[in-house]
């Protein structure tokens, strides 16, 4: 079980990666449309978080500016291991700050944080596949590099349940 600080991206945003899970469900490739509880949304996490205290993380989230939507552009794919895909994104100074700002403050509630979001540790993505091993692997490069370059317009963020789907509307996005 784990609490994410997500970045969601606008209807048409979310469309095109939704359709990008979809050409890949229908080529045999599992990805998060079909992974866990089927609930997830396109997203970029900020940060995992192994145990928190969700009112003290909501309430120092909700203390932090409001950075306001971007855009986000992709140019390539992450290959994880397991045979885990995704978008990579550029990382603008800006996304890095708002990143290292959102980390500091949950950490600073007594939140455990995954160590793969410790900034200088994190390798921001949006998750596309979540088993596509082997030969496999080629069918996600070649779907996400149709669809490239691509840009995705962040317009909310949320917190989420990973273990649930539940989520948890931020006021604005840190």
């Amino acid at each position: 079980m784990a609490l994410a600080i997500c970045l969601l991206f606008d209807p048409p945003s979310d469309r095109v990666v939704r359709d990008l899970w979809s050409r890949l469900e229908t080529a045999g490739v599992h990805t998060m449309a079909t992974h866990t509880h089927g609930h997830h949304h396109p997203h970029l996490s900020y940060a995992v978080l192994r145990s928190w205290d969700l009112s003290r993380v909501q309430a120092t989230l909700a203390g932090l500016s409001d950075a306001g939507p971007f855009t986000m552009s992709f140019h390539g794919t992450l290959a994880f291991p397991r045979g885990r895909a995704a978008l990579a994104p550029a990382i603008s100074a800006d996304l890095a700050r708002r990143q290292q700002q959102v980390v500091s403050a949950v950490v600073e509630t007594g939140a455990d944080l995954h160590r793969n979001y410790r900034p200088g540790g994190w390798v921001p993505h949006v998750s596309v596949a979540t088993s596509a091993p082997g030969a496999r692997l080629a069918t996600v490069a070649t779907a996400i590099a149709d669809i490239l370059p691509l840009t995705l317009n962040v317009d909310r963020a949320a917190l989420v349940d990973s273990s649930t789907g539940e989520t948890w509307p931020l006021a604005h996005i840190p």
